[in-house]
């Protein structure tokens, strides 16, 4: 087990001691860093380690959480691109849509008229035939 109050003496040799201790905490829990950081007095080398050590695993959290980050909002930059393009080709498809419909409302104004010219030749020559029966008597 790791010893918890050690306090350094030198300014130079601290630095290294608080190094090795960093070392050495590399595969402790969280709670076991922490309970040592509050174990020992600020600015000690284990209250430095432990604060180290613990902002270099936040930092390593929070960096693979940006590119996570990263990664969903370049899925939905695709996503939204290709929606984008179905848009643009839904749209392409109603317009084409909307002009087959208006071509088949001239074609239907176009057969009511020809249905309307064929009932009044058809009169016609109902009248025209009437009129020879009716002539030659």
């Amino acid at each position: 087990m790791i010893p918890t109050t050690e306090h350094g003496r030198g300014n130079g040799n601290t630095h290294d001691k608080v190094h090795a201790l960093v070392q050495l905490l590399r595969n402790r829990s969280y709670e076991e860093i922490r309970q040592r950081m509050y174990d020992n007095p600020p600015q000690s080398p284990w209250w430095t380690a432990c604060k180290t050590e613990l902002d270099v695993r936040n930092n390593e959290q929070t960096a693979a959480a940006l590119l996570a980050t990263s990664r969903v909002l370049e899925r939905m930059q695709n996503s939204t691109e290709q929606l984008e393009r179905l848009t643009q080709t839904l749209s392409h498809a109603n317009s084409e849509v909307i002009g087959l419909l208006e071509g088949m409302r001239n074609w239907g104004r176009r057969l009511e008229i020809a249905i309307y010219v064929v009932i009044g030749v058809a009169v016609v020559q109902m009248f025209q035939m009437a009129f020879q029966i009716l002539g030659k008597r």
